[in-house]
């Protein structure tokens, strides 16, 4: 006789609430607690009233509070937190003796130790912690997911303590737990907290490569942690300098938190958001958003964070009054930052304590209390390990200023060169092109005081233009003293080129057809940014090389002239190198000078279509010329001069980078270099190389397949790459080991985002990103198209662009426009150009001989090595 097989009871009842705890908690690990609390109230709602009888309700109940707990606490406050969780003790008592009730006893410790880490009591929750875990490490086989859990936790409360050493281990282990037993969701999380670890160690590319993973778990495992990824993101790009990454990751992640309910998150991510406003100038906003984080913060008890919107909003505040140099600022502020860094130590944020009193010591300085000023200064602990740049920076600045006000100027010079210095070994650590470049804002201010020091010593006495020259040499343009290393190749980072490439591509076929493209452009936005999330860390961008030393630059520069420019308060300077000897000069209004040049630029646009009217044609040229007469007597009058037939080199300043020094009458038929600084220059000279020509034409230019052909005749030998064959791959492989390349395509300067400027080819766009890793870049680039000599500057004078990213990469020389081109003055400059070329004219010569008889229409640069 066969037994029937028992199956367990189901309890519907139980099963219902079960089912509906599991929708909440995939609720609250995408961050949104209040749905989670709707959802948790009815499943209590549907249990009904506890029975002692009921092993399998009381277990469920007691899970629901302890869920309920969490998502309240952040919603509402520590103390309803705090109370739920009683009531889960109270009835989890109820329960028989046995694992059900024991794993309780674990899980409600542990979410009381949540509670109390969310709220700022750090030192409560890891006592908690430490207490709890050992006992449930000795039984990891039965509960491995909870153990996992709470190992995470404690590892992101040891990043709170800043215990680097002790959240490491925790997450190693968590990580091996987690894979092990397949718990997928919660390695996307610990790999998270491996980004926070990394991030406050100062590793920002391997920050970035474990968000990155995280963030891949989640989008196709979710529902996820992912704008809290997003928002840890853009914290990890503050600390690179690049607000604006920062600030439009932010914008993405804030929406989706407050959706969500996260109203915790949403304050964190808006105090992130503050601070990028604050790298940008635009200090209104940044008061705004931290007083509103502030206000979240206090409303749900939490006053750790309260204290640090706190900071954030004075220090809006500091920076915008240490920037205007006119006025004094009020004794209030500085007296609120030190009282704040008093409750910021009291909380152990010892780090934001140490930046609300190097604010206020500025402000002191400003108001010329120097004993005060110092005084605080030595309450600033030193750095340490996890100490961020920024404050490392800080610190060199408050250090600086406060030797200036004790006329020690020498001192002062010692510190900015030292952080300067030490700024440097933290870009030396960085990822791609975009983080190297970045960093440069953390010095900004030092260098612009050491500058400022030399200068003054420079006018007063006649001399030190060769230390100013190389203090100018030390704080610009230092992604280009980066030897580029052989490139590591990335599918995901590929793909994602690959489709933005597809998708740009049928982006144009619609608009000529006249179909809607508004999906399509938020496509490829969304692949632009997931593919400069990805370049951040595939490799590292180069090797340091050190900045050229003025005797190396003389050496170098043989018989040429080289300008390095500079601007200090209105004024435009120059230190000039000629023949051994360094020279200051006064060149004129620096503010004058940058809007004739806009309106000079704008012209020159105006007057690039080829069939113009003529009265037009007059007209705009007679604008065109008298701003170029402005800026030749306001620039290169005084220049030109000393020139007679030498080349010259122009380091230009970030806003005079468009500026289309071959229009201005003083330097017409003249060749003229441009170069990012002079070690650049010096770089770029020391390389030779030889390979074979690329004449390369793209789609839909008028005439550019016969002008590509035309310069057979000039080169006979080039390798061509037209019509059908123009694809990406194609040309990009073709570039690779050329001597000599020339592309005439349509392109397109991407401000926003430099590395994605872009030339148009018959698959769509070949990138700037695609460029920067050639084995071996061409030599001399010709570009024959519209504006892709354009850069995008960031602070420190570092000009990114298609043009700019080929002469980081290695290429020697790269000739493009800085204004928009008609097609038959662009056909007839570059005829022009390649014959002097090809003859063996030097490139700066050649173009300026080419650009001489139409320059108003011709806006070539020559850019690099001349």
């Amino acid at each position: 006789m066969r037994v029937p097989v028992q199956l367990p009871v189901v309890d519907p009842v139980a099963e219902a609430a079960a089912d509906l705890h599991r929708q909440a908690r995939a609720a609250a690990s995408d961050h949104g607690p209040g749905a989670a609390i709707r959802l948790l109230q009815r499943a209590l709602a549907r249990l009904g009233p506890a029975e002692p009888g009921s092993v399998e309700r009381l277990a469920i109940r007691v899970r629901i509070l302890i869920s309920l707990a969490a998502a309240e606490a952040e919603v509402a406050s520590q103390q309803d937190g705090f109370a739920r969780l009683s009531e889960a003790e109270q009835v989890r008592l109820q329960l028989p003796e046995g694992d059900i009730r024991r794993e309780l006893s674990f899980t409600v410790v542990l979410q009381r130790a949540v509670v109390l880490m969310r709220s700022g009591h750090l030192d409560e929750s890891l006592a908690l912690y430490n207490a709890a875990l050992p006992n449930l490490v000795a039984e990891a086989a039965k509960h491995s997911l909870l153990l996992t859990r709470n190992l995470v936790n404690r590892a992101w409360l040891h990043l709170q303590m800043s215990n680097p050493d002790a959240a490491h281990a925790d997450l190693v282990a968590a990580l091996d737990i987690a894979v092990e037993h397949g718990h997928r969701m919660l390695e996307g999380k610990i790999r998270h907290n491996l980004g926070d670890h990394a991030q406050l160690l100062g590793d920002i590319p391997e920050a970035l490569r474990h968000y990155e993973q995280a963030a891949s778990i989640f989008v196709t495992d979710g529902p996820g942690s992912l704008p809290l990824v997003r928002l840890d993101q853009a914290k990890a790009l503050l600390t690179a300098g690049l607000a604006e990454e920062a600030a439009r990751h932010l914008d993405e992640a804030i929406p989706e938190l407050r959706d969500n309910g996260a109203h915790h998150l949403v304050a964190e991510a808006e105090v992130a958001r503050a601070g990028a406003a604050i790298l940008e100038g635009d200090h209104v906003l940044a008061k705004k958003l931290a007083t509103s984080a502030r206000r979240s913060f206090l409303r749900r008890g939490n006053g750790r964070w309260a204290e640090i919107a706190e900071l954030t909003r004075l220090r809006a505040d500091a920076v915008k009054v240490l920037a205007d140099r006119e006025k004094k600022p009020s004794a209030k502020l500085p007296e609120r930052l030190a009282d704040l860094a008093i409750r910021l130590a009291g909380l152990g944020l010892r780090d934001e304590a140490g930046a609300a009193r190097m604010f206020a010591v500025r402000l002191l300085i400003r108001r010329e209390e120097t004993v005060a000023a110092q005084e605080l200064l030595a309450q600033v602990p030193k750095p340490r390990q996890t100490t961020p740049i920024d404050h490392r920076m800080q610190l060199r600045l408050c250090r600086a200023e406060l030797a200036v006000a004790s006329h020690r100027p020498r001192s002062a010079l010692a510190q900015a060169r030292a952080g300067l210095a030490e700024l440097g070994q933290i870009r030396d650590r960085m990822g791609g092109l975009d983080l190297v470049c970045g960093t440069a804002a953390h010095g900004e201010e030092l260098g612009k005081l050491a500058l400022t020091l030399v200068l003054k010593k420079a006018r007063r006495s006649g001399a030190g233009a060769k230390s100013l020259f190389a203090w100018l040499e030390r704080t610009r343009a230092q992604v280009y003293r980066y030897e580029p290393l052989p490139v590591i190749e990335d599918p995901a980072l590929a793909r994602h080129i690959n489709e933005m490439r597809h998708v740009q591509g049928t982006i144009q076929a619609r608009r000529l057809s006249g179909e809607p493209v508004g999906k399509l452009e938020e496509r490829y936005d969304r692949l632009q940014r997931e593919a400069t999330r990805l370049g951040w860390y595939t490799s590292q961008w180069g090797r340091p090389r050190p900045v050229s030393a003025p005797e190396e630059v003389v050496e170098q520069l043989g018989d040429r002239v080289l300008v390095s420019l500079m601007g200090y308060r209105d004024t435009l300077y120059a230190v000039v190198v000629d023949r051994g000897r360094f020279r200051l000069l006064k060149l004129g209004p620096l503010a004058e000078i940058v809007e004739t040049a806009r309106q000079l630029h704008a012209d020159l646009d105006a007057l690039a279509p080829d069939n113009l009217p003529a009265p037009l044609v007059e007209v705009v040229t007679g604008s065109a010329r008298r701003r170029a007469d402005k800026l030749d007597k306001l620039i290169s009058a005084s220049l030109a001069k000393t020139l007679e037939n030498r080349e010259l080199i122009i380091v230009p300043i970030g806003s005079l980078y468009a500026l289309p020094w071959g229009a201005l009458p003083s330097l017409h038929g003249h060749p003229v270099s441009i170069a990012p600084s002079a070690t650049a220059w010096v770089t770029a000279s020391g390389r030779r190389s030889s390979g074979p020509v690329l004449l390369a034409g793209g789609p839909g230019v008028p005439g550019s397949v016969g002008e590509v052909r035309n310069l057979r005749t000039v080169y006979p030998q080039a390798r061509l790459v037209d019509g059908k064959d123009a694809t990406s791959d194609a040309v990009l492989s073709a570039l690779d080991g050329s001597g000599m390349a020339h592309l005439v395509a349509h392109g397109a300067h991407e401000p926003a985002n430099a590395l994605f400027s872009r030339l148009e080819l018959v698959d769509g766009p070949l990138y700037a990103h695609e460029t920067a890793r050639l084995a071996k870049p061409p030599e001399r680039v010709v570009l024959a198209a519209c504006e892709l000599a354009m850069s995008h500057i960031r602070p420190g004078e570092e000009a990114l662009g298609f043009a700019g990213t080929l002469l980081a990469s290695g290429s020697r020389t790269v000739i493009g426009a800085i204004a928009r081109v008609g097609d038959k003055a662009a056909a007839a400059a570059m005829s022009d150009l390649h014959r002097r070329l090809a003859s063996g004219t030097a490139p700066a010569l050649a173009l300026a001989e080419a650009t001489a008889a139409d320059p108003l229409r011709r806006p070539f640069l020559c850019l690099g090595a001349g």
